[in-house]
């Protein structure tokens, strides 16, 4: 069953965060992921406005988008991240 990963990510330093962004799209391709929101213009139609830079991914299961993050390759991006930005993940089963 599909898996999607939702990220939210406040983004303090953007020349720093631009590096970790170069790196993720081949780690994510590797583990079968595809980015579905990356960013972008974000329209709130009900409640609080979302500061936080807001990314989507689809991934073939929940096993595979933990395995993923955990992978040394993700785990040394999250090196260059830091400092660069704080981040939240949450992966959740989609639907068939």
């Amino acid at each position: 069953m599909p898996a999607y990963m939702i990220v939210r990510v406040n983004v303090t330093d953007p020349d720093q965060y631009a590096q970790y962004t170069k790196l993720t799209p081949g780690i994510v391709k590797k583990y079968g992921g595809s980015f579905v929101v990356r960013g972008g213009e974000k329209h709130v139609l009900e409640g609080p406005e979302v500061p936080e830079r807001i990314v989507l991914l689809r991934f073939p299961d929940v096993e595979t988008a933990k395995r993923m993050y955990n992978s040394a390759e993700y785990q040394a991006a999250i090196k260059v991240r830091e400092g660069a930005a704080e981040a939240s993940f949450i992966v959740m089963e989609g639907l068939a």
